[in-house]
């Protein structure tokens, strides 16, 4: 029987988001029938979800933009408060920092191997350990979906989160400052600088952010909070600019994150009494991560070249209780770290100057090399209690699983060209190759030794062309047509640890087929896309927990899936000081018929982690009281439909809707504000896995964000 909780996030999404959404709709189509207002329009916007800055309506992509002006108005600090703008999107986040792992339509993996990478500043991330970190002086935030193989090669098969830093200005020095306060404790101190430092040549930047709250749920056997959060984070930017046509940007960054204990605990106990867990041991979890970004841009009269290098280091350290129970049964220690280099050399047309063919056929043209190296070492050791194994190992036991050394290197070469006929139509072909090889050194041991030590050591390499073929056709300068078809791929490897026989797993291959319409009405005060997808697997890669090392995941491939849906996006500037949006997005993604999971058929199951709706629907106002002060408001509500958190389909998540409203005022130099998120308290669980009889329920899992309210004034110079 569904709880009170549970029913009452249904009734929102039933009887509000949906008229509100249909309210935008309305809206927006009512505006769109109106005389344009040529001072009330939508700002624009400019992406680089295919490497060269461009209007998204000019691309056969689905992609969706958060400015930092919107970053900025709702409170957003990390990616995935970001996604809820962008249909068919969702992130499995547990309470450690390091597992955020994003799934677009569908699409998506492990954090050694995803399916959708984030990029900072043209930097992949190539393990998602290091990619939810706080949005420090970020630009925008977009969200492509669908395959971008063909540009951005191995794991990008689900789509790419594309990051980008703001500039620092070559004008003037500007800045904030903050303090925002919060429930639970919460605390934090954040600012950022940036100006020139020679005269229309070189700039600098500076932005940190330290923060720390308790956490949310109680240990009843200590009266702890176990998943407290404290964090130091920043970032730092000089920007050169030698000559008009010449950039050159250096971005330092890291993160110090010194965090509690995972929050996981049996999954009937946290639908009874949430937010609470029966620990005998409180651990933590520790992160460190050290980036490196350089980047060139020339633009010449004819090309443009663009070059981007990326160091980046991460370390992890955590220890927890890994029984989930009073009893001292089983506890972990597991070290992770990396280190990945990157190097991009890319040419292209220049903005202005596309090659012509004829008077009415032009062709705007890049390519490019990438390399890449990447090295991972992980060292787990799991330590069980007398009599846990079995009756005759009355001591207890350290078993080392994983001791994992994994090192890769790979290249890709790709190319693309758009052929644009008399200014309405558009031709994408592009096309990539990629080849990497990759060293495992695994090992598993006891001590003492109850039984031998295994140990694989193998190298594999595996190569893959990914296609993209796309065709727009502008049927005015309001609405734009498009159809794409875009093979993609994620490379094969190794587990850490896994069953005996599953140390390696198969590259996996997709087909997207995606048709839709981009349009920007009444005078640029509205715009409506819509779209529709459908996309074939093979060889799906899944993450599944390991039956022989708790806590331990490794990837196997199931087989056969399909994944077909929609998306629809709205804006609208119903007056200069009024904006509304939404979103929804439908994904029927399942198993083929002939699909298995550990020798147990999933055929027609759904894929896990797939909400089967996605919709968010918002306003906000703001309302100038003189020519220095100004009031603003905004609400907006994000809804999730059932999805289930296993391969076979045991358990699974209701649909909920959660409510985040904020108010303030601004003044030419001072801020204050404050804020709510899911107002109405809503008790969800949006990620747990099987856990075997560890779990009384069969599953462990972890609460959601409460109700979390706080107040954040500051300065601006």
């Amino acid at each position: 029987m569904p709880t009170a909780l549970e029913a009452r996030s249904r009734h929102l999404a039933r009887h509000v988001l949906t008229p509100l959404l249909l309210c935008v709709a309305g809206t927006a189509s009512a505006l769109a029938q109106q005389a344009p207002a040529a001072t009330i329009e939508l700002p624009p916007v400019t992406v680089t979800a295919q490497k060269e800055p461009a209007d998204p309506r000019n691309l056969p992509v689905s992609v969706t933009a958060v400015p930092s002006t919107t970053l900025l108005d709702a409170g957003v600090g990390i990616v995935s408060d970001a996604a809820m703008y962008a249909p068919n999107t969702f992130f499995t986040e547990f309470s450690a920092r390091k597992l955020s792992n994003a799934r677009f339509r569908g699409i998506g993996s492990s954090p050694a191997n995803p399916g959708v990478t984030t990029y900072f500043d043209g930097v992949p991330q190539l393990n998602a350990n290091s990619s939810s970190i706080d949005l420090l002086d970020v630009e925008q935030v977009e969200f492509i979906r669908g395959p971008q193989s063909a540009l951005f090669g191995r794991n990008a098969l689900g789509g790419l989160v594309n990051v980008t830093s703001r500039r620092p200005s070559l004008q003037k020095w500007g800045g904030s400052f903050s303090a925002p306060f919060a429930n639970a404790s919460y605390k934090e101190v954040r600012a950022a600088a940036n100006g020139p430092i020679a005269s229309g040549k070189a700039a600098a930047g500076f932005a940190m952010s330290w923060a720390e709250r308790d956490g949310f749920t109680k240990n009843v056997i200590t009266g702890n909070t176990l998943d407290n959060r404290e964090a130091f984070s920043a970032k730092g930017q000089l920007l050169f600019t030698p000559a008009t046509n010449w950039e050159t940007r250096l971005i330092l960054s890291g993160e110090r994150a010194r965090d509690g204990d995972y929050a996981l605990q049996d999954l009937g106990s946290l639908r009874r009494t949430p937010f609470t867990a029966a620990r005998d041991y409180e651990g933590y979890t520790h992160r460190d991560i050290f980036a490196t970004t350089i980047n060139n841009r020339f633009e010449g009269s004819r090309v443009a070249l663009t070059t981007s290098t990326g160091f980046l280091k991460w370390k992890t350290e955590d220890s927890t209780d890994l029984d989930y129970t009073p009893l001292p049964l089983l506890r972990r220690n597991n070290a992770e770290e990396a280190f990945q280099f990157t190097q991009e050399v890319r040419l292209a047309s220049a903005a202005k100057a596309p090659l012509h063919l004829t008077d009415a056929m032009a062709l705007r043209w890049q390519t490019g090399v990438f390399l890449f190296t990447q090295n991972y070492d992980q060292n787990a050791v799991n330590t069980y209690s007398p009599f846990l194994l079995s009756p005759f190992i009355p001591f207890s036991v350290e078993q080392t699983s994983p001791k994992s050394a994994l090192d890769d290197v790979g290249v890709g070469v790709f190319g693309q060209g758009t052929l644009a006929v008399h200014d309405r139509v558009n031709v994408t072909a592009g096309v990539r190759f990629d080849h990497e090889s990759k060293d495992g050194d695994l090992a598993t041991s006891f001590n003492p030794m109850i039984a031998p030590p295994t140990q694989v050591t193998a190298s594999k390499s595996y190569s893959n062309v990914s296609p993209q073929v796309g065709v727009s056709y502008r049927a005015d300068e309001k609405v734009t047509l498009y159809a794409a078809t875009t093979g993609g791929f994620k490379a094969g490897g190794f587990n850490p640890a896994s069953p005996p026989g599953s140390e390696t797993y198969a590259e996996e291959n997709t087909w997207d087929f995606e048709g839709g319409v981009k349009t920007l009405l009444a005078g640029g005060r509205v715009s409506l896309n819509a779209s529709v997808f459908t996309i074939d697997w093979q060889d799906l890669q899944l993450n599944k927990p390991n039956p022989f090392v708790p806590g331990q995941f490794y990837i196997a491939n199931i087989g056969g899936a399909s994944s077909h849906g929609f998306e629809l996006e709205a804006q609208a500037r119903v007056h200069r000081s009024v904006d509304v949006f939404g979103s929804l997005g439908y994904t029927r993604a399942r198993f083929d018929d002939d699909s298995t999971s550990s020798g147990v058929p999933v055929g027609g199951n759904d894929i896990p982690y797939t909400p089967t709706t996605t919709a968010t629907v918002g306003t906000q106002v703001h309302h100038r009281l003189s020519s220095g002060i100004e009031l603003f408001g905004r609400a907006e509500v994000v809804s999730y439909g059932a999805f289930k958190y296993d391969d076979l389909n045991i358990e699974g998540q209701d649909a909920y809707a959660l409510t985040n409203l904020r108010v303030g005022g601004r003044g030419k130099f001072i801020f204050v504000e404050g804020w709510v998120r899911n107002a109405f308290d809503v008790r969800y669980i949006p990620v747990a896995f099987a856990y075997g009889q560890l779990a009384p329920s069969g599953f462990v899992g972890e609460m959601g964000r409460p109700r979390t309210f706080g107040i954040n004034a500051g300065v601006t110079f």
